[in-house]
């Protein structure tokens, strides 16, 4: 054999070595296949190298010699590459690719011609297949020797491996750490070894002298005995499959079982052959972990994850199985026919089934957080505990469940075919049982709650939908005032989604650039000219269209976002009226010079309310008196002096503070006195009765009153809704300033104040 030994690469010029190399890759993974070799292919490939770098060397000889190559046969076979098929790979291999990776090597200078090349190489690949030949007739020959020389000690040889064959056999079955079992065709325990014993209980005679189709087991998967079936019967050879076992004293044993078929020379089965590993530590610790992640820690209900798995499968539609259809349509036409031929004996048609239906509780507690505020989480833990009991104790019915989805909020889930009588009659005993106070470190606790119902059939909702549903209910219950329950209703849904989608489209309309400012002109009563304008912002929604202040401006003061907008709808006002003025100095605009913003409560509880609005005045060159900011009569009841100061501030530096909606907050009148306004905004409320003719007098004389207190405290008065002349002629006899409404203008864009002030002047 070569020696395997590997050159210093410096010995060859830059890259032949590498090309060698390569070749040498290409002869390894050829003829690996085939070899019998205990060499890793890394160490087989250094082995071939050196031989390779012998028919490189003799291809490039100046004088041509092939007998290398007979050495290279040789020590192929020396090798263990003895297979007819590893000789045929390797000549194709030098055949396609010696010349091709050697040729520089073989030829720097270029002195021989390709076809010299390749002649070369054909005959080395002759005397490649002669060495290897000659080498394998020599070791056939001494192998044939040996065999001979062993042939008669086989024979004991043989014996004895038998012997030492059935000891392993033994050892390996007595010392498993799985139970194994042989049994015949007929499922009669023939064999079995201590560890099976063990796991049966420990008595031997219990296992071996029962039969395989005794162990039978409730929770069997419906295709185990199919495949046994198909193993005895010799057409499967074997099966694994996980199977329970009762043990003598009843418990359960989980096994994950392999039962293998053993066939005699012929094939013709002859036992079968069971192992059984003990899983039954493992599935309880499985089960344990299912449990833990399918119920609440505290209160031991199903949490959400459980809880929306049984949702799933209560609104999953009910599927007839293809047994049942046909045996329902088979009795459907069995009566067909039957009434057709008027016989007695045909049956009725089936009644339809019931449909699937479902009912669900979502139950809020009201003021919990309280509790924790007051007492502690600790407190407020144990409260919950107790109210899972109760809950628990209200939904014992077969198809009822209860579970807590987290916090202070439960829900409770009903199925059957009266779930909408069943659901109510839930709702009413959770209320019940809430009712009884509850005992929290020596204190009472009466608790309340809101419930939201769904009810309806299966499949025409999802699960996400369900819940939604029940959970905008349960909110509406809420601000009903609690301690109730509520049944969802589509329409109220739909506006509370919208609601919601308006809440979260809020942020980016304002970055959109989605709000526009319409503009309502005041109008002077005593000569009709325009006097200002009110700034109504709109909303340009891309869904619902031009939204008007009621529909957004409360859910921007819940989010915050009244300051930000409300900070713009100044800015664009302000701008408005200094246009407003410029065109009047210009003599092409008569008016109005004044503009009137509204402030939400929120912003007057802004910090920065007075920064932002002397900043905006100032930037933009508005003079102060030609703003008015309106704040509604019901914001300043019972306002401290805190909340009065930056009105005062605003006031002081020329700003002019309305009182907007006034005669709705029940305001005393006391208070108009330290309010720091200059003009009352008259509610519309007070001035519908002169619509009519003639006029109510009532209304004539509470205008009448209010208007002589207002300029007695040296107030301007406003009128808001006036919608007919003959309401506008009442109210300048009465001696209000000035008003606004649809009999002189809608609200409308900039341009329409500057054509109605063009026409004021004309």
């Amino acid at each position: 054999m070569v020696p395997a030994e590997v050159p210093d690469a410096e010995a060859e010029p830059d890259g032949l070595e590498d090309r060698l190399r390569r070749f040498v890759t290409i002869w390894s993974r050829a003829i690996f296949p085939a070899t019998a070799t205990s060499l890793t292919r890394p160490e087989f490939e250094r082995h071939l190298l050196p031989l390779a770098r012998s028919l490189r060397d003799a291809l490039h000889d100046r004088i041509f010699d092939a007998t290398p190559a007979h050495g290279v046969g040789a020590a192929l076979v020396g090798a263990h590459c003895t297979d007819p098929d590893a000789l045929a790979r390797s000549l194709g291999v030098v055949d396609a690719y010696l010349v091709l990776y050697c040729g520089e090597a073989a030829d720097p200078a270029g002195e021989l011609a390709a076809d010299e090349l390749r002649s070369r190489c054909a005959r080395l690949q002759a005397t490649f297949a002669a060495g290897f030949a000659q080498a394998l007739r020599e070791r056939t020959l001494a192998e044939q020797e040996a065999i001979a020389r062993s042939a008669l000690a086989a024979r004991g040889a043989a014996e004895d491996a038998l012997h030492a064959t059935e000891a392993r056999f033994r050892a390996v079955f007595e010392g498993a750490a799985i139970g194994i079992g042989i049994a015949d065709l007929d499922g009669r325990v023939l064999e079995v070894n201590d560890t099976l014993t063990r796991m049966f209980g420990g008595l031997e005679h219990h296992v071996r002298s029962r039969n395989v189709s005794e162990w039978v087991h409730p929770d069997d998967a419906p295709q185990v005995w199919r495949m046994y079936k198909e193993l005895i019967r010799g057409e499967r050879d074997n099966f694994r499959t996980e199977k329970p076992f009762f043990r003598n004293d009843g418990t359960v044993l989980w096994t994950n079982l392999t039962v293998s078929l053993l066939r005699d020379v012929d094939g013709v089965p002859q036992y079968q052959l069971a192992l059984l590993e003990d899983t039954t530590e493992r599935r309880l610790l499985t089960l344990r972990l299912r449990y833990e992640a399918t119920h609440d820690a505290l209160t031991g209900l199903p949490n959400r994850t459980l809880f929306f798995e049984r949702l799933e499968k209560a609104l999953a539609p009910a599927r007839e199985t293809p047994k049942d259809a046909a045996k329902d349509e088979a009795k459907s036409d069995g009566a067909k026919d039957g009434a057709k031929s008027g016989t007695k004996e045909a049956g009725p048609v089936p009644a339809p089934r019931p449909a699937a239906r479902f009912g669900l509780c979502y139950l809020d507690l009201d003021g919990f957080k309280a509790i924790n505020d007051s007492l502690g989480h600790s407190a407020g833990d144990r409260m919950l505990v107790e109210v899972a009991d109760r809950l628990q104790s209200c939904a014992t019915a077969p198809g009822e469940m209860v579970a807590r989805l987290g916090g202070d909020e439960f829900v409770a889930l009903t199925t059957g075919p009266d779930t909408q009588r069943e659901v109510g009659e839930l709702a009413a005993r959770i209320l019940g049982a809430l009712a009884t106070p509850i005992s929290l470190d020596g204190r009472e606790f009466t608790v309340r709650g809101s419930i939201g119902i769904v009810e309806g059939k299966a499949g025409e909702s999802t699960a996400a939908e369900v819940l939604r549903s029940a959970d905008i209910t349960m909110y509406r219950a809420k601000s009903a005032g609690g301690n109730r329950f509520e049944h969802a209703d589509a329409e109220a849904d739909a506006r509370a989604i919208t609601r919601h989608g308006l809440t979260t489209s809020l942020p980016t309309a304002l970055e959109r650039g989605e709000f526009f400012i319409e503009y309502q002109p005041l109008v002077h009563l005593a000569d009709g000219t325009v006097h200002g304008a009110e700034a109504l912002v709109r909303w340009s929604h891309p869904t619902h269209g031009v939204l008007s202040p009621d529909r957004f401006i409360p859910l921007a003061e819940h989010t915050g976002l009244i300051v930000p907008l409300g900070r713009w709808v100044l800015e664009q006002s302000v701008l408005q009226a200094r246009a407003w003025q410029e065109e009047l100095a210009a003599g092409t605009f008569a008016g109005p010079v004044r503009i009137n913003v509204n402030l939400s409560p929120a912003q007057l509880h802004h910090p920065g309310l007075v920064a932002d609005t002397v900043e905006v005045l100032e930037r933009i060159g508005l003079p102060p008196g030609s703003l008015c900011l309106e704040v509604t009569e019901s914001a300043l009841i019972g306002a401290d002096e805190d909340l009065l100061k930056p009105l005062r501030q605003l006031a002081e530096m020329g700003v002019d503070i309305a009182l907007d909606d006034f005669g709705t907050g029940y305001s005393n009148l006391a208070n108009l006195r330290r309010l720091p306004v200059s003009v009352l905004k008259l509610d519309r409320s007070f001035t519908q009765g002169m619509q009519q003719h003639p006029a109510d007098p009532v209304d004539l004389k509470i205008v009448e009153g209010i208007v002589s207190l207002a300029h007695g405290l040296e107030l301007g008065v406003t009128v808001e809704g006036v919608e007919t002349g003959a309401q506008a002629e009442h109210l300048r006899r009465l001696g209000c300033d000035t008003a606004q409404g649809w009999y002189y203008a809608r609200p409308g864009p900039p341009e329409m104040l500057h054509t109605l002030s063009m026409a004021d002047a004309v």
